[in-house]
């Protein structure tokens, strides 16, 4: 297998797949396009590897996968042993909820807060569409880590917990304080939880 990915301090998208694979233990393969390249030269160094012309994508079996969340589908499906979704049927339907809501929603969040790994850190002030998106991703996680018992959002570690990694580097690098978002503590514990994983810290060494 090889995983095409883009920038890492950047590229949200190709961390997801990348956290699952790496948990997984999969063999594979990365190759790295550097995003933002002058001249629209981005997309052109893309196509070769990714028909969408985005990144990230998965080349297997003779054929190209596309988007972060059909890529972690296929690795749950083909390494069943890592049980990257739950076990029990509803803390799969609620994960899968949640990682699917990252995937559609948080626009705003995104817009304002992107990914920078190699940012310092720093308080922004925020839009309130923003802080619509914080608070209900507070509450997100508050409800599934206390449904559950932790320490991620199902239990053990999942997609889910995959697809919100790239929101905890947000909050910390433009100082979102989830204490002003109704957070009790076990939301902002969580988004530390996620910055301290060992496949999170390896990527972002990289990044650095």
């Amino acid at each position: 297998m090889e995983l095409i990915i883009g920038t890492k301090k950047w590229s949200t998208w190709s961390l997801r797949p990348w956290l699952a694979a790496k948990r997984a233990k999969a063999p594979f393969t990365e190759t790295l396009i550097e995003l933002r390249q002058e001249n629209n030269m981005t997309g052109a160094a893309i196509r070769p590897h990714s028909p969408s012309g985005l990144v990230p994508a998965l080349k297997t079996d003779g054929v190209v996968i596309v988007d972060s969340l059909a890529i972690c589908e296929f690795l749950a499906e083909r390494f069943p042993q890592a049980k990257l979704w739950p076990q029990d049927p509803i803390a799969r339907a609620l994960a899968r909820s949640a990682a699917c809501e990252m995937h559609a929603g948080f626009s705003s969040l995104r817009g304002e807060c992107p990914m920078d790994l190699t940012a310092e850190p720093r308080a922004v002030e925020l839009s309130e569409a923003t802080h619509k998106d914080v608070r209900r991703i507070v509450a997100l996680w508050s409800d599934m880590l206390g449904r559950f018992g932790g320490p991620f959002l199902a239990g053990d570690w999942s997609i889910a917990d995959a697809f919100y990694t790239p929101v905890a580097t947000r909050f910390r690098t433009y100082g979102v304080k989830l204490s002003d978002f109704g957070d009790d503590g076990a939301a902002g514990e969580y988004a530390a939880r996620l910055l301290e994983t060992p496949e999170f810290l390896a990527w972002e060494a990289d990044a650095r």
